[in-house]
């Protein structure tokens, strides 16, 4: 049996940052039927910093790969403030990543999968995993990633 997200989060040493406020006139979760959309969010450090630069030029794939895993952490947060218990979530079932990126760079999944792993490790490989699609773009702030996400709630 899989073990619960909040015992995986203490498990694997996990420190989620501070639960960042919307930048604009949007709520950050809204929860339609049995479904939680989170709204795009970025790459925010433990001090509620957030990682900026262009991956294929400030950043390496690695670092871009780490900043699509800290977008992760603040997900995590944000979903916690919101609906108060990461058990609530069934799975996940959909997530648009964006890469900030140059022309060039042509790595995006690469960068991405920094979210995806996070999400299998913390609800399991069944669980963690769904659709997907990774893009390059021009990203507000020179934030380096931005992911939304979509999830199933339990019944």
């Amino acid at each position: 049996m899989e073990k619960d997200p909040e015992t995986m989060i203490t498990e694997l040493g996990l420190e989620l940052p501070p639960a960042p406020k919307p930048m604009g006139v949007y709520k950050p979760v809204l929860i339609a039927g049995n479904y939680l959309y989170v709204s795009g969010t970025g790459p925010f450090r433990s001090d509620g910093s957030l990682i900026k630069g262009k991956v294929g030029a400030e950043l390496t794939l690695e670092e871009g790969k780490f900043a699509a895993r800290q977008v992760g952490l603040a997900m995590l947060s944000i979903i916690k403030a919101n609906i108060g218990d990461l058990n609530r979530i069934l799975r996940i079932v959909k997530t648009l990543g964006m890469v900030n990126s140059t022309a060039e760079f042509e790595q995006h999944p690469a960068v991405i999968n920094g979210f995806s792993e996070l999400m299998a490790e913390v609800f399991g490989p069944d669980n963690g995993i769904g659709v997907r699609s990774a893009v390059g773009m021009f990203l507000p702030s020179g934030i380096a990633v931005e992911i939304e996400a979509m999830f199933e709630l339990k019944q």
